[in-house]
């Protein structure tokens, strides 16, 4: 389902199960993910988040979290907020290698991410919940402010565009594009150049950077 593998001291996360949708299941195998990257990370480490094929991730399994009740909904809800802050306050680098489709859910994942590179030649990014008919928590709400500029988010929540990688480094949603077979490899690069501050300042900073997010989504 999600895999960590680790190549000197840069981590790679990589979603493979097919559209990467996110359920309770995806949620306990990221958290553990989440506990073995928080687990002493020593000078030099990174992380990039990549999916496998057509999707990156293509966001919640509704299908799955509409058999909950409410205490199962409570749950995940919780779950997926403690997922979000736990990315943003990774004390190391994190890139998104956005190979494929990244929409709501997987939107958001992307975005936990401190920079997002792009498939350039297949995949969109797009916070699609008005067209999913799922509302969006005012703490996602906020987390979108935070992360993109004010013109996006209007049009990225109130009408679900799609945005391919052009328009999503326009937009501000994406850092960066590659073609597929080089993007693993320019996500890791831009990982390791971003790795290479001294740790505790690094981690101090982006700390400080993401806390009204992090505030937000307690």
């Amino acid at each position: 389902m999600i895999e960590l593998s680790k190549a000197g001291t840069i981590y790679t996360v990589t979603m493979d199960n097919g559209e990467n949708m996110i359920c309770l299941d995806w949620q306990q195998r990221m958290l553990e993910i989440l506990d073995q990257l928080e687990d002493n990370p020593v000078a030099g480490t990174a992380m990039v988040l990549i999916g496998v094929g057509k999707f990156f991730s293509n966001g919640l399994n509704l299908n799955e979290l509409n058999k909950l009740d409410g205490a199962g909904w409570t749950l995940f809800a919780r779950q997926m907020n403690e997922i979000h802050r736990r990315m943003l306050m990774l004390p190391f680098p994190t890139v998104a290698a956005v190979n494929g489709h990244a929409f709501a859910g997987g939107a958001f994942m992307a975005l936990s991410c401190d920079y997002r590179i792009m498939r350039e030649d297949r995949g969109w990014i797009c916070i699609s919940e008005v067209d999913a008919g799922v509302p969006l928590p005012q703490g996602m709400m906020e987390f979108l402010r935070l992360r993109l500029p004010a013109a996006t988010v209007r049009d990225a929540v109130l009408t679900g565009r799609r945005y391919d990688a052009d328009d999503a480094m326009a937009a501000g949603f994406s850092d960066g594009k590659a073609a597929a077979e080089l993007l693993l490899g320019m996500a890791t690069e831009l990982a390791r150049d971003l790795a290479c501050k001294e740790p505790s300042i690094f981690k101090a900073i982006k700390h400080a950077y993401y806390a009204p997010i992090v505030k937000g989504l307690a």
